[in-house]
């Protein structure tokens, strides 16, 4: 069963900033900024937009001419996560841009072991996230579906998981909204097994966006199905007891 910890708690920081610390106690710069990479990823989620985008920046400028381009890639669309957040539309795009450029030029035998699972579907993911960020429906929802089902053996249940919500609410932006229930529902279905803060605040926001549409039947037949669902139940729930049980 798939888990992570409460977001950006105390006791993950201090993890964090101990494993930067041996990183960097071993002389292993790819590692330290593999973490800081890591760092940038949690703080976009926890809302700390501006410092994850410098996250991202100091991991990648402190493997200048030694990180693989893989990595290089990642760094980038680390950043270019938190630049979409912050609706810095053109700094986001050149991130992206550079990432393409980067990740054009990947050698996956040159990669670390810890770094293997960047592929052109977590590539396509990261465009997905950024893009409806940036309120870009419809080439959102195409960059996404690329990502969604790219894992069938379900090693990476969550990061598919993200994806398809991604998916679920570039369609209802795009005005979708039979279709971006549809494939919320399709990621209920697969999550039943997952415990995930990330997984219920995906929901939240999609909770959020489906009120535009929440006249229509097709909504609420939606909602009818969902409560079905662990994850909705908990995403129901006020934020401060929506501990995932």
């Amino acid at each position: 069963m798939t888990n992570d910890s409460t977001p950006w708690s105390p006791q993950a920081q201090r993890y964090f900033i101990q494993a930067l610390g041996l990183a960097q106690a071993a002389g292993d710069r790819l590692l330290g900024a593999g973490i800081l990479d890591a760092m940038s990823h949690q703080a976009t989620y926890t809302g700390r937009f501006r410092e994850a985008a410098s996250l991202a920046q100091a991991a990648r400028t402190g493997t200048a001419g030694i990180a693989t381009a893989t990595l290089t890639a990642h760094f980038h669309t680390m950043e270019a996560r938190a630049l979409a957040r912050l609706g810095e539309a053109r700094a986001c795009d050149l991130a992206l841009a550079a990432a393409v450029s980067a990740y054009e030029r990947r050698r996956p035998e040159a990669d670390p072991a810890w770094f293997q699972y960047f592929d052109e579907a977590e590539l396509s993911a990261e465009f997905g996230h950024c893009l409806r960020d940036l309120n870009r429906a419809r080439d959102a929802a195409e960059h996404a579906g690329r990502s969604v089902g790219a894992s069938p053996d379900g090693r990476f249940a969550r990061s598919d998981f993200f994806a398809t919500m991604v998916l679920a609410d570039s369609y209802l932006a795009a005005g979708d909204a039979e279709q971006a229930c549809s494939t919320a529902l399709a990621a209920l279905g697969a999550g039943e097994q997952i415990r995930s803060g990330r997984c219920v605040n995906y929901l939240r926001e999609f909770r959020e966006h489906l009120v535009m549409a929440e006249g229509s039947a097709g909504v609420r037949e939606f909602g009818e199905q969902a409560v079905q669902f662990r994850l909705w139940r908990i995403a129901a729930r006020p934020e401060r007891s929506a501990a995932v049980a």
